[in-house]
């Protein structure tokens, strides 16, 4: 019987190993780490969001910075929809929520976790935990992976270690060409008077660009204790993950905190001014956000909140509004969102044959997940990636 070696306990090793042919091979999963999947136990809050209703391969490969145009072939053979019945069938019905996040019913990665075990244990799959790969070797038809707990020998080897630089020299050393690291989905650092002492507040859409890279992302957007979050942000810091890369993450940001042009806000302000003149400026808050931005936006455009709204100037009318539309803000640096740490770089995808996963510089070698030059913005777009890819790898090793 032949021996398949998958290195990395992870959503992709634990999926390809999930739909392999058991009566064809003999399958061990090493995995260096105590525990294995712990991305998918700290996924989206400890629920795991598996995936994200987007059924059609076009509009999904959107959601990928890097990946979008060798993903396409992929998700035309496996996608959420796909993804979905997976888990139906095993008795785990899953639930997409209003931002088409897509959830277990039960709320809990656990349930996730269970399903994987439960399959692996089915098809007697073995598993090693604390077993760190040291080195791989080509040795005539078979790959010889050494290790911390002995020597192992593979006939194939599925290689899903996830982004660790260890691991990419693993690949470089066997002949791949890796693209360096770099950061991607991250909050932005930023000290600025706006938002001093207004950690929690939110926006459910605005506009974030930086002006300099010519980009520009919507979407609900945070205040934190460090600057700026929330999926406006993460998105421009994915798509831009290599040029703030490079600009060392100092770089001038605008925001519009309401989504509309200076002319339309100063409509608004203008029906404001004629329907209640008396009216304080601090009690016409006349757009969506909460009373302390706005309070916070008349502190900063030095207007006194007690002053009647028919008595702000022309000029600091146009100092709050653009506070409110084209707000400059220098970030100063990133951090990193929540525990869900995902990286852009690692193998380079032109050596990878996407009809199968397999390498095009190694025989009998499979790569999937995030040891790849692929990522995703938030929203269960990355494990998706993982599922197809190692979907492709069981059906194309199951064929053999």
């Amino acid at each position: 019987m032949k021996q398949i070696i998958i290195i990395g306990g992870g959503a992709a090793g634990f999926f390809c190993a999930s739909n392999l042919d058991e009566k064809k091979y003999k399958i061990t999963i090493l995995e260096q780490n105590s525990d294995v999947l712990q991305k998918v136990k700290i996924s989206g809050g400890g629920r795991c969001n598996v995936t994200h209703a987007c059924f059609d391969p076009k509009e999904l490969v959107q959601f990928y910075p890097r990946g979008n145009k060798e993903l396409l072939s992929v998700f035309t053979k496996f996608q959420p929809g796909d993804t979905m019945e997976w888990f139906d069938q095993r008795n785990v019905p899953l639930k997409i929520e209003g931002d088409n996040r897509t959830f277990p019913e039960s709320n809990s990665s656990q349930t996730i976790i269970n399903t994987f075990q439960k399959e692996i244990q089915h098809k007697d799959v073995e598993v090693k935990t604390k077993c760190s790969v040291k080195e791989i070797k080509k040795q005539d038809e078979k790959y010889l992976v050494v290790t911390s707990l002995g020597d192992f020998s593979a006939d194939y080897v599925v290689y899903t270690t996830g982004s660790s630089p260890k691991s990419l020299k693993i690949a470089e050393n066997l002949g791949h060409t890796i693209v360096p690291l770099v950061p991607s989905l991250f909050t932005f650092n930023i000290k600025d008077d706006l938002l001093k002492e207004l950690p929690g507040t939110s926006f459910e859409n605005a506009e974030v660009s930086i002006p300099s890279l010519k980009t520009e992302e919507s979407g609900p957007l945070l205040i934190t204790h460090w600057g700026l979050s929330g999926p406006a942000v993460l998105k421009i810091s994915a798509w831009e993950a290599i040029s703030l890369a490079q600009l060392k993450y100092q770089v001038e940001i605008e925001v519009n905190f309401i989504v509309k042009t200076m002319d339309e806000a100063e409509e608004l302000f203008q029906n404001a001014k004629l329907s209640h003149p008396k009216k304080t400026i601090g009690q016409s808050k006349m757009f969506d956000i909460t009373n302390r931005f706005w309070h916070k936006v008349l502190e900063i455009s030095k207007v006194d909140l007690n002053k009647q709204i028919a008595n702000v100037s022309g000029k600091e009318t146009q100092t709050i509004l653009e506070n409110l539309c084209k707000k400059k803000l220098k970030v100063t640096g990133k951090s990193t969102f929540k525990d869900e740490f995902v990286t852009a770089g690692g193998i380079d995808l032109k050596e990878i044959n996407f009809k199968n996963m397999s390498s095009k510089v190694l025989p009998n070698f499979y790569i999937a997940g995030e040891v790849l030059n692929i990522d995703a913005v938030t929203g269960g777009f990355n494990f998706q990636a993982c599922w197809s890819e190692a979907w492709l790898i069981a059906q194309d090793l199951n064929s053999l």
